[in-house]
Order: C-alpha cells, then structure tokens, then sequence
C-alpha cells in the first residue's frame, strides 16, 4: 500500500520518559527502541505517556502509550487543556487512519555483523514486521560501504519480509550517513521514528554534528540499538540518541527478537485521544491532560505541548448580539395599540371643505384627462385618508415656508399630490426604511441610521430628478413651441388662442403648463402674470426672455411673430452650444460618478458579501473614524471634479 503524501499537520511533541533503574535489559530494550511509543509508567503508578501530539484545523490527537499491563476503558476518556475540560474521543491507534505513523529501521550490514549478530538483527526485523500494526508504514535503510534505500516507508509486510531475508554484508560503516538517509526517509508528517541497528564505529568523514543537527531540525525521535559497544563509538550512538530525543539501549544477539517483538506490542497498545480544545483557551500551546480508567484505578498522562495550529483571534463580530432596553419591552405593545387607536381615528369619516384651491387643481387635472395627456391620475383620496392629509394640511399651515418649499418641488417635478399628501407619503417611506434598517442590520444602530438618512433624503433627491429631467424636456422642446406659437400668430390668431393651439398641439411637459396658464386666465389671472409663472416653476431663463419680449409687444406694440423667431433661433444656438459643451464634459462627469460612487458601493458590496471582516469599521472608534476621514477626503474630491466639468451657457 502506497505511503500517503498529501495529509496536513500541525506542531508535534515527542514527550519521553527515560532513566527508570532496575527493570532488566528486556524491559529496558522494550521501553527505548525508536519504533514508537515513548517509555509509560506501569499500571501501579496509575502513569501513561504522551508520545506524539498534533494540533490540527479541527482540534487535537494525541497518541497515548499504555503499559502493557493496562486494560483501559477508551469510552471513559476525560481530556483537560489548562485545566479547562475538552470534549474527546478514544480509540486504539492500530484502527485509526488519522494520525501517520512512521518507522523507519537504519541496520548495520557492515562485515562486523557477521554469523550471530547478523542473523539475530534479520530475526528481530521479522519478528517486529510481523508484530506491528497494520497502519504503521515501516522502511528500511542499510549502511555499510554504501548506504541504500532498501525499502521506502510503506505497509506492504511481505515486500518488507523480501527486503530482510534479501540483506547482504559488505565492508565499512557509513553509520553517520546511514542515519541521514534514515531522517530523510521518515517524512515530514506523523509520529516519526528512527531505530539505528549498530554494533561499530562510524568509517566516513560526515561530522557528527551535521547528523545531530538534522535530527533536531526534523523533530524525529531517534533510539540507538547497540551491539556489544564500548568507548568512543558508544558515545557516538549517544550523541545521536539524544539529539532525537531517544537513547541508547544495550543489547546482545540473544536479546534481539524479544526486544522488537516486546516494541511491536507497545505500538498495537498506543490510543489514539481526539480533542475539542475549547475556545477559552487561547493561547496555542498549553498543559494537556489525560485520563483513562483502568481495572486498577486511572491511567494519567501529562504533556506542554502545542493545542492550536493556529493563534486564536477575537471575532470580528461582538458575540453578544444587541438586546434593546427594558423599557422597550413595554413600549413596543403601547406604540402598537396606539397606532391601532389612530388608524381607527384616521378612518372615520369626516366631512372635507373644498377649496378654491382644489377646484382649480380638479379642473387641471379633468382637462388633462380629456385631452389625453401624458400625466399620471390623481392620487385617490378616499375619505378614509380625509383625516390624515387634513392633520398634515394643518401642520403646513404652521409652517408656510415648509409647505411652499414642498409645493414648489412637486409643481416642478410634474407631479399631483398636494403638499399634505406627499408629507403623509414622505413619513411613511421614513418609517418603512427604519424597520428595514433594524431588520436587516440586526439592530446595529449604524446600519439603521443609514437607513433613516436614505428614507428621509431620497424622496426628495428624486423629486429633485424628477424636476431636472422635467426642466430638460421643457427647454429642449421650447424653441419648437415658439415656432408653433409664432406661426398662429402670423396667421392671424391671438396670442391666446396660439396658446391653446399649443396646448392641443404640443408635447409634454409644455402642453401641461400652458393648459394651466388657460385655466388661471379664465379665472382672471392676466397671461403675462400666468405665464410668469410657468417661467417660475422651471427657473427657466429662456422662457422668462419669451414673456418678457410678450410683454415688451404688449406695451410697445410691433410684431410678437418675428420677435418670438428670433428668441427661438437664440435658444437653438444656445442649446447647441448647451449640448456640445456636455459632449465635452461627459468623460469629466462619467470620471466623478466613478470615482465618487465606487468606494461607497465596494463597501456596500463588502458588507452583503463578508459582513465579519467590514462590520469592524462600523464598531470601533478607529473603524469611525476611518470613515469620517475617507468621506471627507471623497466629498472634497467629488467636489472639485464636479466644479471642473460644470459649464455655464
């Protein structure tokens, strides 16, 4: 079976327990060999060990050693990081995939292992490939006069029982590189473990600090089988051991099979514990503690090791959602049935004063409908709105200035709601955009703010629209209508009637306006005075030239047809120059609009689509005042453009 390459791991931690006195060269030989588990205490001392741990995306596992002794309840664990309890899980790391774990055997094929030796380390390396569980990879490395690769870490045990009965002796020691190849060959991922098989000193020129520092710089645990050495070439052995973590054990050929069987078994017996860490722990490496029960009591095993792959960061989003007061509680049933008082109060029928007023805007309207025009019908005002638009008529009457401005906007935007209907409109818009607000920005006040502010400035940005596009239409078609008017003129009609020729004849927005200037006539305002007005609602200065040249004509006398010719090809050359000069402008405008639009739009954009990572500009002080820095810097610059591409004609 192939060695898998493509698993992701995190810090690892090989946690050892050495030096225990008195145990016998077997045990001694079980507890150091490198081909897995560190040394665990026996079951009296209620004492296990943490081998290997890693921290992973999606928590913890750490490979427990239990004595042999122990029969431990996996369904029991209890887990604790810092001393706060984790939620986790037990099995026997012989039937889990999840962790890799790795062993690679560096075996001395030198001349000096000849007779005995040679056949007792053959014997040992099958008895342990045999023994060993089935998800352990296991390679094979051999030095000698070369060093080769016999055998890649893999779980095929026959290949690997082909490779042992296949070794062959040959001249030299090339121990040091023996174990390099060895480190190399162990992988990057797992519990990783080398046993270096020696019974001789090191032959080639490789120091051995590069050996040791590659052993510390790969983080691999290296144990060192040594065949009757003494002197210098046992100190070597040590050397390497403790760089890995590991030591040096003692043998002879005889105790060889005993001691890789006895190590076989220590691996079946290791427990693979899975761990939750929990999120007040923050910190990426702390105390782990475990707990297994046992028939006599508790296994404990104890290690600092690394709990997180990654530090812990403070969510972008307060976890504490927003919670309104206590008197919200309350206020909330009393404003519902307040508004269930009111809109009974507001259905009631009551009786309605017609005005002069609304006569003259009924006639308007009626006239407008028969003639087929383009405007819109009027808003219905059943009686059950009587009482309401009366209320919001009165409040305009406190304040006149308010309810001309509002009179103002909507004649010129075309549009036929009274002052007292569109402010009724205008709150009810407001109070929708706020609940949308607090819906949607689930009670962040920022977000309801700024729906408040689209609720109360929209409306009147597009009635603002509404009139611009209006006045366009109106001096654009202008010049035609002079023309018109001056024809019914020459043939002999009165200036009256060219104006209601215009008025069945025309286009809109100007057959609209001078109906209107036929019905103020008709109840006596004079046409200068009614024309007047048409130039008042349109702030148009061409049509305040064409009643002042009526006006001229009326005092002076001479003839308003030619008179009205000339006014009509000034405008015409003024719209030209008008229109050519937007032509102009038009990349300048096109630039601001992006320019000005795209930062509020990327951020609207931003927060519909990764609300966690720009929510932070509307929660802290820096966050506003980032904001108020780029507004302002954005407000001046669409400022200054829009100076620069606007041109009078």
């Amino acid at each position: 079976m192939a060695r898998p390459t493509t698993r992701t791991r995190g810090e690892r931690l090989h946690t050892l327990v050495t030096g225990l006195p008195g145990l016998g060269l077997g045990l001694v030989v079980v507890l150091g060999l490198a081909l897995g588990p560190a040394q665990g205490a026996t079951a009296a001392d209620s004492a296990g060990t943490i081998t290997y741990s890693e921290a992973t995306p999606d928590g913890l596992q750490a490979l427990v050693s239990v004595p042999a002794d122990a029969e431990v309840d996996l369904d029991g664990v209890q887990v604790t990081v810092d001393g706060e309890v984790a939620e986790a899980t037990a099995v026997p790391a012989g039937s889990a995939d999840a962790l890799l774990r790795t062993t690679v055997m560096a075996i001395d094929t030198s001349n000096s292992m000849k007779g005995e030796r040679f056949a007792a380390a053959k014997a040992a390396a099958r008895e342990f490939i045999e023994t060993a569980p089935d998800n352990v990879f296991l390679g094979i490395v051999t030095f000698d006069s070369d060093v080769e690769t016999a055998l890649p870490p893999t779980q095929d045990r026959a290949s690997a029982l082909a490779v042992i009965d296949q070794l062959e002796l040959r001249k030299k020691t090339l121990l040091y590189d023996g174990v390099l190849s060895a480190v190399a060959e162990v992988g990057s991922e797992g519990q990783r473990n080398v046993l270096v098989l020696s019974d001789g000193a090191d032959t080639t020129d490789t120091p051995i600090e590069t050996v040791t520092k590659a052993i510390e710089d790969a983080e691999v645990r290296v144990d060192v089988v040594a065949l009757d050495q003494d002197g210098e070439a046992l100190s070597a052995l040590e050397t390497l051991a403790a760089a890995g973590g590991g030591e040096v054990i003692p043998a002879d050929p005889a105790a060889l099979t005993q001691a890789f069987a006895e190590q076989a078994a220590a691996l079946a017996r290791q427990v693979l514990v899975t761990v939750v860490v929990p999120r007040s722990v923050e910190a990426t490496e702390a105390t782990l503690q475990i707990t297994l029960p046992t028939a006599d009591g508790t296994l404990t095993a104890e290690a600092f090791t690394t709990v997180r792959s990654t530090p812990i960061s403070e969510p972008l989003v307060k976890e504490t959602p927003w919670s309104p007061p206590t008197w919200v509680v309350y206020a909330g049933p009393a404003a519902v049935g307040l508004g269930l008082v009111l809109a009974v109060f507001l259905l009631l029928p009551k009786s309605k004063t017609v005005t002069a007023a609304d006569r003259v805007s009924q006639y308007t309207a009626s006239q407008s409908k028969s003639a087929g025009a383009g405007a819109g019908p009027l808003l219905d005002t059943d009686v059950a709105f009587a009482s309401a638009k009366e209320t919001a008529a009165n409040m305009l009457r406190r304040n006149q200035d308010l309810d001309a401005r509002i009179s103002r906007r909507l004649e010129a935007a075309g549009s036929e709601l009274k002052s007292s209907e569109w402010l009724l409109l205008h709150g009810a818009i407001f109070f929708v955009c706020g609940l949308a607000g607090i819906g949607l920005g689930g009670g962040n006040p920022v977000v309801g703010l700024l729906f408040l502010a689209a609720g109360l400035f929209l409306p009147w940005m597009y009635l603002g629209f509404r009139r611009s596009r209006r006045r366009k239409a109106f001096n654009a078609s202008l010049p035609d209508t002079l023309q018109l008017m001056s024809g019914s003129l020459a043939a002999g009609l009165s200036l009256a009637q060219s104006v209601d020729t215009i008025v069945r004849e025309g286009s809109e927005p100007i057959a609209g306006e001078f109906r209107r200037v036929l019905v103020e006539t008709r109840l006596g305002v004079s046409l200068e005075d009614a024309l007047e007005g048409i130039g008042e609602r349109f702030e148009s200065k061409d049509f305040e030239w064409v009643v002042m040249a009526i006006k001229i004509q009326r005092q002076v006398g001479g003839n308003l047809g030619e008179l009205l010719d000339s006014v009509a090809a000034t405008m015409r050359e003024r719209e030209y120059v008008r229109r050519q000069v937007a032509a102009l402008a038009a990349e300048g405008k096109l630039s601001a609009w992006v320019l000005g639009g795209l930062p509020p739009l990327f951020m609207l954009y931003l927060f519909l689509t990764n609300r966690d990572y720009v929510i932070v500009m509307f929660q802290e002080p820096l966050g506003w005042a980032m904001l108020a820095g780029a507004a302002t810097i954005l407000a001046i610059g669409v400022f200054w453009m829009s100076r620069l591409v606007k041109v009078e004609v």
